[in-house]
């Protein structure tokens, strides 16, 4: 038998339930609570006879179940809170910037007012469900947070969350590693790093202590070391509680640390779906076109592999550019010693407050290939399409490219 899933919200396919009068326990919807009302959110204000009422879009039941009800019978203080914000807001907006201080005798809400305040309400369920959805895929501890208080734009509808590679067809990312090293308390004399002819990435405190262009060795999955290894640092994934933000000068969204980090600290793997060059240089034609491109060159040792974060990927696909970055790029090798294939990790070069957006420059050695010369040197007589740099930093260089 063939399974489609479906792509319906559980509050969609309610609304269905209760719209034909069905009952699916699977979904929640019993004889006990088919007719039960729940305020989902309000969508419109009005004063009737000195009685304020508010239109209530009832959670699981079609929008044509909507119905005025009075404040006295409205119990979600949080929803009338987030109603009178996103009002007020909407005012602000259109005073550019001034607070306006709405006056109490207003009996109705103009149209355009009330339309803002019900993208707002769905805006802010559909970032909550995203959130959510972030934080069951993810497999790390920290939290992962959604921000959204600049405009209306809701989650990214074509990506995917994923927590490693996702190797294209004909790819192995899982290659190298029959042995670990037999350390009881590492790192000792033929821990992993020493194997392959380097020494220790990280000091006693776990935080980096070698120089960009280096690789990291952590001890794999062979090893005899437990999972306290000092050793073990970026497979255990970011420990920091990140939000991904929209940016309010026209970058999108971003990502900002909602904790303070340390110089020279693990902060989160860069992951997606991993390409040959060849196609890298395809679908970068095709990016170039839409003024971005999340193209991560694999060229630790060559140039044979690419990382594309455009459709999968996880934080990391949101970290914006900047000339001067506060992340830096390092090739690390854990269980798959192919050196054309390292795992990208982003530490910080500095300590960085809470708060903090978090950067990293898309020209640095190993980066995003808007900004390289290899594509360019795949076909040089096509002209790349210069991106305008919006970072904001003094020593702003302009262009991404």
């Amino acid at each position: 038998a063939w399974y489609v899933p479906c792509l319906a919200s559980l509050e969609t396919l309610q609304e269905l339930c209760r719209k034909e009068n069905l009952r699916c326990k699977s979904i929640g919807i019993t004889n006990r609570n088919l007719k039960s009302y729940e305020v989902e959110y309000l969508c419109d204000y009005k004063v009737e006879e000195g009685t304020a009422y508010y239109l209530v879009k009832w959670k699981g039941w079609p929008e044509s179940s909507n119905t005025w009800e009075p404040e006295k019978n409205l119990n979600c203080p949080l929803i009338l809170q987030n109603f009178l914000s996103d009002k007020n807001e909407y005012f602000s907006r259109m005073r550019e910037g001034k607070a306006l201080k709405v006056r109490n005798h207003v009996k109705t809400l103009q149209p355009a007012v009330a339309d803002y305040i019900v993208k707002k309400a769905k805006q802010r369920i559909a970032l909550r469900r995203w959130k959510e959805e972030l934080n069951r895929k993810k497999n790390h501890k920290a939290m992962i947070l959604v921000e959204n208080t600049v405009d209306l734009e809701g989650p990214p509808l074509d990506f995917y969350y994923i927590n490693e590679y996702k190797p294209a067809p004909g790819i192995n990312v899982i290659n190298g590693i029959t042995t670990g090293c037999e350390c009881t308390d590492c790192p000792a004399e033929k821990c992993c790093p020493k194997e392959a002819g380097f020494i220790l990435a990280y000091n006693k405190r776990k935080k980096l202590k070698i120089q960009p262009g280096l690789p990291i060795y952590e001890c794999n999955s062979f090893c005899r070391c437990g999972p306290d290894c000092p050793n073990r640092i970026v497979q255990k994934g970011t420990p920091y509680t990140l939000c991904i933000f929209r940016t309010n000068n026209g970058r999108g969204w971003g990502v900002k640390t909602l904790q303070k980090i340390k110089t020279n600290s693990f902060v989160m793997e860069y992951v997606g779906e991993v390409i040959t060059s060849e196609e890298a240089e395809r679908r970068g034609q095709l990016y170039d076109n839409q003024g971005n491109t999340y193209l991560f060159d694999l060229d630790y040792d060559s140039d044979e592999f690419t990382v594309d974060a455009a459709r999968y990927g996880n934080v990391s696909h949101f970290v914006n550019h900047s000339c001067d970055p506060n992340l830096q790029v390092f090739n690390v090798f854990i269980d798959n010693l192919d050196l054309r294939l390292p795992r990208i990790a982003l530490f910080s070069t500095r300590a960085i407050k809470a708060g903090e957006e978090l950067t990293f420059d898309y020209q640095m050695k190993g980066s995003i290939d808007l900004s390289s010369d290899s594509a360019d040197g795949l076909n040089p007589s096509r002209k790349r399409i210069r991106t305008v740099c919006k970072c904001g930093a003094v020593c702003c260089r302009g262009y991404l490219n």
